[in-house]
């Protein structure tokens, strides 16, 4: 089956349900690698680019020639706003939980929101905004039960990393605007293909800026790499790219919020002390009911896929 056949009989919630899933993994698998968090963050993108970029160039030269140079551009900016929402979010892990971290990197949708009404003239609706405040009340709640029950480690520093995470959010809010404004316009491939792509140079650059070495790591090192890529890289953010072309930006957002709470449960069984606390685990019942009242609010041609 052709990728172009797959997308037209696989419908966007279903996408968007498999790349939670994949998302949920990530934090897992930057916990166990042992390298920086910008070379963390570059092997990702760059084994993605690898798994893309022959058939990129060998299925889609036509699409790259009919790019206009205003959406490469916007690409471009876009893969910076991953890059750095990668980087911050992969560092930040090492200094707070992953409950905490995951939970606050997926605070963008307040900053989604805002921007895609001042800059997309996105309307929000009234139960879209509920949703939205619900599942941050949870967020919140989660966050506070590091706190509260001492479940950060020794040599952690849960407010640099809880900020770090929000940093993330940030940047993560710009990337998904971005893609939203230009995947009308420019299919999955060639758009992803550039995105990653200015990603990995700017992930390059501050690996480099940070003295990191870029080889001599050790076999499993580059297995954990290669999951990510595949994982949550493909699954994850390239489904989800995918999903903007169909699906409100808020949606796919607040949706992305169940991200904190597979990767919590993974963290419970994996990870070694990632105990959560009573607070952690009902804000993340009030989360998923933040994610049920906004996805069940969308509109009908949203749901389908426009």
């Amino acid at each position: 089956m052709s990728f172009a056949a797959l997308e037209r009989r696989t419908p966007p919630l279903v996408a968007l349900a498999v790349a939670v899933v994949a998302v949920s993994t990530s934090a897992i698998l930057v916990r166990w690698s042992a390298a920086p968090a910008a070379i963390k963050a570059l092997y990702r993108v760059v084994f993605t680019i690898g798994l893309l970029l022959p058939w990129a160039l060998t299925r889609y030269r036509a699409d790259f020639r009919r790019l206009r140079p205003r959406d490469a551009l916007v690409a471009g900016v876009t893969g910076v706003a991953l890059a750095v929402h990668f980087a911050a979010w992969f560092e930040s892990l090492d200094w707070t939980s992953v409950a905490a971290s995951v939970t606050l990197v997926q605070s963008q949708p307040l900053f989604v929101a805002i921007g895609a009404w001042a800059l997309l003239n996105e309307r929000v609706t009234r139960r879209r905004a509920v949703g939205i405040l619900v599942a941050v009340a949870g967020m919140v709640a989660m966050s506070l039960g590091d706190f509260l029950s001492g479940v950060a480690l020794a040599g952690q520093r849960p407010l640099y990393g809880n900020a770090l995470a929000v940093l993330g959010a940030v940047a993560a809010a710009g990337y998904v605007l971005a893609g939203r404004s230009v995947r009308q316009r420019v299919s999955l491939v060639p758009y992803v293909t550039i995105v990653y792509a200015a990603c990995a140079v700017t992930l390059l650059a501050l690996a480099l800026w940070e003295d990191h070495a870029l080889v001599g790591y050790p076999p499993r090192e580059w297995l954990l790499f290669a999951a990510m890529a595949v994982g949550p890289g493909l699954f994850g953010h390239t489904v989800i790219n995918w999903v903007l072309a169909h699906v409100d930006s808020s949606v796919v957002s607040v949706s992305l919020l169940g991200e904190p709470i597979g990767s919590t449960l993974l963290a419970l069984a994996l990870l070694p002390g990632e105990v959560p606390s009573l607070p952690t685990v009902v804000g993340g019942a009030v989360v998923l009911l933040g994610i049920a009242v906004t996805t069940t609010g969308a509109p009908a041609e949203e749901m389908k896929g426009s």
